[in-house]
């Protein structure tokens, strides 16, 4: 069985580490786990990695955000993965920092790589594992804060939070959305500093 596994972000070395490029981070981090890499392809850096009996697609976008779902159409197509093995790795300011869900479907949420995503593919009928950053700025400033760096205290607890993301974009692919998002919603880390 093969999966596309899309981390949102902006290219460019302005963008590294921001808030808004956290799908980056934790893909970079399941294949590393995996000991695969990244080679720059069609719309994007490109990892393909086995994982049990899966083939993984392991997808970062160099459309910028905005145009993510070119990228994902393209790879979804090229690979014949069939959307209900598609999963989107997305910064969410209505959750708070280190805040891990899998849904299964959704709205873009006002969610710009979201909005073009469900666009592109006419559908909202597609998985997504939204990272929690937080929303600790005025009104009007969302813009200024997702494109902004994280805090020391959230830096010193990513690891742990990465780790979790891989093991449930894992249990996605191994285990199936419904088992994996029983088995991960609602049951947060403990985050010890």
């Amino acid at each position: 069985m093969k999966y596309l596994i899309v981390g949102l972000g902006n290219i460019g070395s302005q963008y590294w580490g921001t808030r808004h490029n956290i799908g980056f981070r934790v893909v970079n981090k399941l294949v590393e786990n995996a000991n695969a890499s990244f080679t720059e392809q069609r719309y994007g850096a490109v990892a393909h990695m086995r994982l049990k009996n899966r083939l993984l697609t392991v997808l970062k976008p160099n459309t910028f955000m905005n145009l993510s779902g070119n990228a994902v159409r393209y790879w979804l197509q090229k690979e014949d993965i069939p959307i209900e093995n598609l999963l989107v790795i997305v910064d969410d300011t209505a959750l708070p920092f280190g805040t891990l869900r899998l849904k299964s479907k959704g709205s873009d949420a006002g969610h710009n790589g979201l909005k073009n995503i469900q666009q592109i593919l006419e559908t909202q009928e597609y998985c997504r594992l939204r990272f929690g950053v937080g929303d600790y700025f005025p009104k009007g400033r969302q813009a200024d804060y997702v494109l902004g760096q994280f805090d020391p205290e959230e830096l010193a607890v990513m690891p742990q939070i990465l780790e979790r993301a891989v093991e449930i974009t894992e249990s996605f692919c191994l285990a199936g959305v419904q088992n994996t998002m029983n088995q991960y919603n609602n049951k947060d880390i403990d985050l010890k500093k």
